[in-house]
């Protein structure tokens, strides 16, 4: 697992242009406080497109998310390859062994 180191900054030290602090260090987030909590941060988004933004964004797309989490750990899960077989759609993994 790979931590980000986060930087913070009381959000009344913030003074110079956001484009500065975007531009400083962009591998890792910094996070503006006031009174030491936490108010907002700003995050590189390399490689990010809007619209996986936005649903990590949304409050609702993360409560479904959760829920979907919740039912998985408590009635478990079935494998790709179940789904397909109770499907009826082909394994290509199955395949390529037969074809060998």
């Amino acid at each position: 697992m790979r931590f980000t180191i986060m930087r913070t900054m009381e959000l009344n030290r913030a003074i110079g242009p956001l484009r500065e602090y975007a531009k400083a260090q962009p591998s890792e987030p910094l996070v503006l406080t006031t009174r030491g909590k936490p108010v907002a941060a700003l995050i590189h988004l390399d490689d990010a497109d809007w619209e996986s933004v936005s649903l990590s964004l949304n409050p609702k797309f993360i409560a479904l998310l959760e829920r979907c989490r919740r039912r998985a750990r408590k009635e478990g899960t079935i494998s790709l390859a179940e789904v397909k077989r109770q499907l009826g759609i082909p394994d290509n993994a199955q395949r390529r062994k037969g074809d060998s």
